[in-house]
């Protein structure tokens, strides 16, 4: 199991349903949609060629795994990003960078300061 303190990045069922959900290209669709702002229901599947239950087939997969979470006003569901799993699951792919890639950006780092690098 992962670490699971209060600021805890996410357990490895979590991480599952994380990369489960971005498996599907539809749903990477909707994620970077939403990284723009909320967005309806009905403007998330214009640009798909299916049927609105399968676009919300889609979001229930992407809230399920808690990368997206929508709330309705009136009679218009509305979804947006969740930040906070996106940033733990990047956090978990950031720990598994290579000791290279460390290397290489410390050095680029080293060769221009102005270069400011998260590890």
């Amino acid at each position: 199991m992962l670490n699971n303190s209060a600021g805890r990045g996410l357990s490895e069922r979590e991480l599952d349903g994380v990369f489960h959900a971005l498996a599907d290209s539809t749903r990477r669709a909707i994620v970077v949609r939403l990284c723009d702002g909320p967005a309806s229901v009905s403007q998330l599947a214009a640009p798909f060629g299916m049927s609105l239950p399968a676009v919300v087939q889609h979001l229930q997969v992407l809230e399920a795994s808690g990368l997206i979470r929508s709330e309705k006003i009136g009679r218009v569901r509305s979804c947006s990003i969740d930040p906070v799993t996106v940033r733990r699951a990047e956090g978990w792919l950031g720990q598994r960078r290579t000791p290279g890639e460390r290397r290489l950006d410390r050095l680029e780092q080293f060769l221009d300061p102005s270069v400011h690098t998260e590890q």
